[in-house]
């Protein structure tokens, strides 16, 4: 994941907050309710990251998963478990055998 685009990104979300907060503070009607100028910003900043932000936001999550993927290593444990699960998985798909063909 670059830093370069983190830093865009976080840039450009905190300016679609910040100037709908700004214009609408200049208006005396939210001067005595700043928690409603601060809630209509919130709802516009993040209208407008979803509209603009798409393909900086999938490239940005795109590299949270590789690099998460390149960090996680395998246990012995999970390659134990693995095993298992495929010869469980592999008596299974076998059918019935010898053993449940014999009637009690």
């Amino acid at each position: 994941m670059k830093s370069r685009s983190v830093v865009l990104f976080t840039l450009l979300r905190l300016a679609f907050f910040l100037v709908p907060l700004g214009i609408m503070m200049l208006f005396p009607a939210f001067w005595g309710m700043w928690w409603l100028a601060v809630l209509f910003a919130a709802l516009i900043g993040l209208s407008l990251s979803i509209i603009f932000l798409q393909k900086p936001r999938g490239e940005m999550s795109e590299g949270i998963y590789n690099r998460q993927k390149r960090r996680t290593k395998v246990t012995e444990r999970e390659v134990d478990e693995d095993i298992e699960d495929q010869a469980n998985e592999a008596l299974t798909d076998e059918g019935p055998g010898e053993e449940d063909s014999v009637d009690r």
